[in-house]
């Protein structure tokens, strides 16, 4: 079967294609159409599809649109309600419900040759599970799923167990109550931009103390039945209002800091009624939006009563293009495969890239080796704009279109930050060789989509000072050879150079832009900022062959 998933309706659109239960491409259109989450989470912008990624999806796999079986569309306008009757002040949410209900028919203008009769309407919350409770390792036995996020078409969460391959619904908050939509409110009341800038609030939320907890505890509350309330917050009553831009104080990471640790004790306490509730589920897998928020996916692991927890690595909208595919796929007879890897994205040859590096008219090399080329630039404390295989898919850089930096020069998170135009308080993070995580970090393993945060040990902290977080903490990613053998290898030798095993990793963009995709992005950034070596593919591009200074 031939299943072809849409993202469209609030934010970040993306395209997924499952062959045979088996995921072949995932991308988001931001990579193609370069606007940061392709879209604003607006009733007007609902009509816009991800046609570049659909397409893309479609020619990677050299399947015709009139080959497909179906494509799913991950929401389903006829659980809608008016907004009124759900409790939120959205007076044009009609509209985005009407154009949802015309997707079959946008869908087939924008890829020609596609029936629009082979397009089915997915609810959000069950493309979210299918993303996280089909594409998980097998876990031996039934695996719970949780999905927070803002919203979906009448509902904020979905609390659920798989078993073979089919979802057992066993709770979904009813809208207005929302956790998502609760810290999205934060995120617009700190000035940051609502719908894309929560990671920041988290970052923020270290720097504060919860000195709000028990007032939020009264506000934010769990019930019974496996959901939670969200009652109306007057924020200004516990931090001023920030301006767009406008300076941070204490107050504001103290309320960060409140906000943070309720969203962290729901989750807790919704885990562990779903845990009672399917019968003892010892594997959870989770979803949607919220569960990107690493620091409180940590505390669940710690203190939750789950054996495993898999977070899927496109856990916000975007993800749910693959969940819908996947879905469907099994409504269709297929048994879906558990997902391999994050890298589902374009990729050029090499080729192609020494072609884009000529055309480009820029000096290049081919060393014997472009990861211990990569780690001498790094050992030297130069900065590098590393550019290998296929694009990632979700919001986290893991290997593929990666700034990569020293771990040990405490410099480094102001330089990085400078290079990606960013707060100084967001932190950095590092990504390490599978079988060296033990000796530097406390916390789950293994790591390699960087959706946990872990305690640095104490012996290390000195050490690697750039990529520890104020709180000691660190988002690790763990780097397994078998999977990733060239940044396994750049690892290697890095440590055999500095004794470091450890190397900062964050993504390959600057502040406000989707990160970079194509040869040619990546030759603009290089060009752009002050990055020591591009490692495009085996080439190296030396910042000092251009005749630049650093």
């Amino acid at each position: 079967m031939r299943v072809l998933g849409i993202n469209a309706i609030f934010h970040d659109p993306a395209a997924a294609l499952v062959v045979d239960g088996r995921v072949v491409a995932a991308a988001e259109e931001e990579r193609f159409s370069r606007r940061k989450h392709g879209k604003r989470p607006v009733p007007f912008s609902a009509w816009e599809l991800p046609e570049l990624s659909a397409a893309w999806c479609l020619a990677s796999a050299g399947i015709d649109v009139d080959a497909l079986d179906a494509v799913a569309y991950s929401f389903d306008p006829g659980l809608c309600r008016d907004a009124a009757d759900v409790g939120l002040s959205d007076p044009w949410d009609w509209l985005r419900v009407d154009y949802a209900r015309r997707a079959p028919q946008f869908l087939a203008a924008a890829l020609p040759g596609l029936d629009p009769e082979k397009v089915r309407f997915v609810p959000h919350h069950v493309a979210h599970a299918a993303s996280a409770g089909l594409a998980a390792p097998p876990a031996g036995d039934d695996t719970a799923v949780l999905v927070l996020d803002g919203r979906g078409e009448v509902a904020s969460h979905l609390a659920g167990v798989y078993r073979d391959g089919r979802l057992t619904p066993l709770y979904s908050q009813q809208l207005p109550h929302s956790l998502g939509l609760l810290y999205e409110d934060l995120t617009r009341h700190l000035g940051f931009l609502h719908s894309s800038d929560e990671y920041k609030v988290m970052a923020l939320a270290s720097y504060g103390q919860p000195r709000h907890l028990g007032q939020l505890r009264d506000l934010v509350r769990v019930t019974d039945d496996g959901g939670f309330q969200v009652e109306r917050i007057d924020w200004s009553s516990m931090a001023k209002a920030v301006a767009a831009g406008g300076e941070l104080a204490e107050e504001h990471a103290d309320l960060a800091s409140s906000v943070q640790v309720r969203l962290e004790e729901v989750i807790l306490d919704l885990s562990r009624w779903l845990y009672d509730a399917s019968g003892g589920a010892t594997t959870l897998a989770m979803a949607g939006g919220v569960a990107l928020n690493c620091v409180a996916n940590a505390r669940l692991v710690a203190e939750g009563p789950y054996r495993d927890v898999w977070v899927q690595p496109a856990a916000g909208d975007s993800g749910t293009a693959l969940g819908a595919a996947l879905h469907v796929a099994g409504e269709l007879g297929d048994r879906s495969a558990p997902m391999a890897g994050a890298d589902l994205g374009r990729g050029w040859s090499d080729d192609e890239l020494e072609a884009e590096l000529r055309r480009a008219a820029l000096p290049y090399t081919r060393p014997a080796s472009i990861a211990a080329e990569a780690a001498r630039v790094l050992a030297d404390n130069g900065i590098v704009a590393w550019y290998q295989g296929r694009s990632e898919y979700g919001p986290r850089a893991l290997g593929h279109r990666s700034l990569l930096a020293h771990p040990g020069d405490p410099d480094t998170t102001r330089r990085m930050n400078d290079v990606k135009g960013r707060e100084q308080f967001r932190p950095i993070a590092p990504m390490v060789r599978a079988e060296r995580f033990a000796e530097l970090f406390d916390g789950v393993y293994p790591s390699p989509y960087m959706l946990f945060v872990h305690r640095v040990k104490p012996e290390w902290r000195d050490r690697i000072p750039a990529v520890t977080h104020v709180d000691g903490t660190a988002r690790v990613q763990t780097v397994h050879a078998e999977t990733e053998p060239v940044v396994a290898e750049l690892l290697a030798e890095f440590e055999r150079r500095t004794g470091l095993p450890v190397v900062v990793n964050t993504s390959l963009n600057t502040a406000g832009r989707p990160m970079v995709d194509t040869p040619r992005e990546a030759m603009e950034l290089f060009g752009s900022a002050p990055v020591d070596l591009l490692a495009l593919g085996p080439f190296a591009v030396h910042r000092g062959a251009l005749g630049g200074a650093r």
